[in-house]
């Protein structure tokens, strides 16, 4: 009788202090890894959701972790590969998180996280130098059919380069693809004249279309942006081609249920935070709230399609 009660007893010994781990979380700084370098729109986004959550955990520590590097996937992995005590939370953006997985070059899957949910989205948008002589898509794709042209990229994988993709199945063109090191470099390309076109997030170019300094000819969303209303989207001009970058939060799988189940709350409460909708707005961050369900339904659905062109075309 002893011998079953000694294995029992010592089993319900080991799980307490899961247990009041959870009831005690958050029990010291949350290290929230941002796979980006400091600086970009990522960075702001994770900036941002650690305002909002200090208003509901106010006695909680935040700290960004920047990890750049191969288009966010050093960032992702660590995400994926930190200890799963919830003291370590990460964003994710699209394409590249299922890119990589797709591309086989990934450590992780999206079974290695457990998704919280997304936050915003950065619509995808075609530019060109203002010297350019176009001005529509079907200039763009009549311009591609007469020769090469050099479009830039936000990296091989990227939103910039499905979106490139999609175009040039829809309008029967192929392009010269030039994927660049970041959005930096992407939008120095088109100010200076030194691409033909480039497609791009809407954040990265808004500000200089309006003040004429560079062109765009078509934001590839269902609808116009009311950042730009003068500019119709591809749908409009016939091109029915959509692409957005999208921003979320994960957490790595293993995680105790009861803490998830805490970030969960967390996340939901910061999305519907009056305060936080009102400083995005204010920063041009452009929200799409989804639950984790609702984004991890969409991860999936993209990675299906990412997977198409990659079978097609492999990177």
């Amino acid at each position: 009788m002893l011998k079953r009660i000694i294995p029992v007893a010592v089993a319900m010994c080991l799980a307490l202090p899961l247990g009041a781990q959870a009831a005690e979380y958050p029990n010291g700084p949350i290290t929230i890894i941002v796979p980006s370098n400091a600086g970009g729109s990522t960075d702001a986004t994770a900036r941002l959701f650690i305002q909002g959550a200090q208003k509901y955990w106010p006695n909680a520590e935040f700290v960004v972790k920047n990890v750049g590097g191969s288009g966010g996937q050093k960032g992702f992995e660590e995400i994926a590969d930190a200890k799963p005590d919830g003291q370590t939370i990460g964003m994710v953006f699209t394409t590249q998180v299922v890119a990589h997985v797709v591309s086989k070059r990934a450590r992780y899957t999206l079974d290695s996280f457990h998704v919280m949910g997304n936050l915003n989205d950065d619509p995808e948008i075609v530019a060109v130098p203002t010297t350019s002589p176009i001005k529509t898509l079907k200039e763009f794709a009549k311009a591609a059919k007469d020769k090469s042209l050099t479009v830039a990229v936000n990296g091989i994988g990227s939103d910039d380069f499905i979106a490139a993709k999609k175009f040039e199945e829809d309008a029967k063109v192929d392009f010269n693809l030039l994927p660049t090191k970041g959005s930096t470099e992407q939008k120095a390309a088109v100010l200076g004249g030194h691409v033909d076109a480039s497609f791009m997030n809407l954040s990265q170019l808004f500000a200089q279309h309006k003040a004429g300094q560079a062109r765009i000819v078509a934001i590839l969303t269902k609808d116009r942006s009311k950042l730009i209303p003068d500019v119709p989207t591809g749908i409009e001009q016939g091109y029915p081609v959509e692409m957005t970058a999208t921003r979320g939060f994960v957490a790595p799988a293993k995680v105790d249920p009861k803490i998830l189940a805490k970030l969960d709350e967390l996340f939901l409460k910061v999305q519907k935070d009056p305060d936080f909708i009102a400083a995005a707005e204010k920063d041009h961050q452009f929200l799409l709230p989804m639950t984790g369900p609702e984004y991890l339904k969409y991860l999936k659905g993209l990675q299906a399609e990412t997977q198409r062109y990659y079978d097609k075309s492999p990177w």
